[in-house]
């Protein structure tokens, strides 16, 4: 399994071997949401800037969004969560992707949280 890089903001994402990189959000963001309930996937093909607002999730508690961490065009979207939001609370970093997209510059990865950076950075939260 590829390394995960992580952002501040608690998506992660990993590259895949044939250059796309797939998000979704991490446990600690899916544990401190309470249960999702849910999710809007952009449209593939969507050619979204850095920061843009990529996807919608709610939970019981809050809506929030997804913004992206890099600029990219998406590839394909994880239709089973707009059936079945709560998969994001069973399986963040598994089943429960977001989507997949081609960056822009896919070095930018490398300027994203490795483990470590992200174990310190929710350490912060407790």
């Amino acid at each position: 399994m590829n390394q995960l890089k992580f952002t501040a903001s608690h998506e992660w994402l990993r590259q895949e071997t044939d250059g796309s990189i797939t998000i979704g959000i991490t446990d600690f963001a899916q544990s401190e949401l309470g249960g999702i309930v849910f999710v809007q996937l952009p449209a593939v093909g969507d050619t979204l800037a850095q920061g843009a607002e990529a996807a919608v999730i709610e939970s019981v508690k809050v809506a929030g969004e997804i913004n992206m961490p890099l600029a990219g065009t998406v590839l394909t979207v994880n239709a089973a969560l707009e059936a079945d939001p709560s998969i994001v609370n069973d399986s963040p970093q598994d089943a429960g992707w977001f989507f997949t997209f081609k960056p822009d510059n896919p070095a930018a990865l490398d300027a994203l949280l490795d483990d470590a950076a992200y174990q310190q950075l929710i350490s912060n939260h407790s």
